[in-house]
């Protein structure tokens, strides 16, 4: 139908604009939360590759919040979109968001975090699990196997969370000398981090290392742990965002597991461009993991 709009419009003189426009499928993207600068960056990919392949976006914020993203949903459905992508509050709650995009035959593609129920056609994103093996590794290599622990994690029920927790005790419990005295969440939230952080220094003495499953955590704990006079205590945060990329190289940070959000963004509108072309998607699409030291 829409390839038919274009031949009326441009047969009847109307300008490449409005055809444009005419043909323009329409895409959702349902984001966690957008008080987050990564998840903005994969906004940002995401809206710089729909229009550099003609789609129109709509971009939805469900400020960590299920029952928003659910209406979030339901709200795009309700605008005749053609492709749902959506980046999960909660990898369980956001089924019941899949579930009804398939009820009414709209494809759905995953991003960042996965969902626990629903049909999705493509999830793309980090290895989350490899990531969080992969901080271990780097906090036990600085503290020459021995020392005492804490880890900060994410919003509860995010797949991010359970994944990058699950690969970082991987690391860590197969290092006898390695204690986790501490694992506490901070939702992936910088006053959080900060606040759990001032606790835990409250509660638990000795601590060497401190691995944050973000960046926005990370840099709420370095406050705490700078207000404490605690500057040589290892500090390991994930996704790589330019502001905890800085803080490694002002030093602040020892490290960032770094994640391209904005290759997640631009990804999953790939994917959605290929769906809507006809054609066949990865069901599994991995975006390469880095990690950042000032070395």
């Amino acid at each position: 139908m829409k390839k038919l709009i274009l031949a009326t419009a441009v047969a009847a003189g109307v300008g490449l604009t409005a055809a444009q426009s005419a043909m323009a499928d329409r895409i959702a993207l349902v984001i966690s939360t957008l008080n987050n600068p990564f998840f903005v960056t994969l906004q940002e990919g995401a809206q710089a590759q729909a229009e550099a392949l003609g789609h129109e976006l709509i971009v939805l914020d469900s400020s960590n919040d299920a029952a928003r993203e659910l209406s979030n949903v339901e709200d795009a459905l309700s605008r005749d979109i053609d492709v749902l992508l959506i980046n999960p509050t909660d990898s369980d709650a956001v089924a019941s968001g899949v579930r009804t995009a398939n009820a009414q035959d709209v494809p759905v593609i995953t991003l960042d975090r996965s969902a626990n129920g629903g049909n999705v056609v493509s999830h793309i994103a980090s290895d989350n699990v490899a990531g969080g093996e992969m901080a271990g590794e780097f906090i036990i290599e600085q503290l020459g196997g021995e020392g005492q622990v804490v880890q900060l994690e994410g919003v509860p029920g995010a797949s991010a969370t359970r994944n990058r927790g699950e690969g970082f005790m991987t690391a860590i419990e197969a290092m006898e000398g390695i204690e986790l005295v501490a694992t506490q969440p901070a939702n992936f939230n910088r006053s959080e981090g900060l606040n759990v952080m001032e606790n835990l220094l409250q509660a638990h003495q000795g601590i060497d290392a401190v691995f944050a499953q973000n960046d926005e955590m990370a840099l709420g704990a370095q406050r705490a742990l700078q207000a404490s006079g605690l500057d040589d205590v290892v500090l390991v945060g994930f996704d790589g965002t330019d502001d905890g990329i800085q803080a490694v190289n002002d030093g602040k940070m020892s490290a960032t597991i770094a994640q391209q959000p904005a290759r997640i963004g631009e990804f999953g509108m790939t994917a959605a461009d290929r769906l809507l072309k006809g054609e066949s998607v990865e069901v599994n699409v991995p975006v390469p993991l880095q990690l950042v030291t000032q070395e």
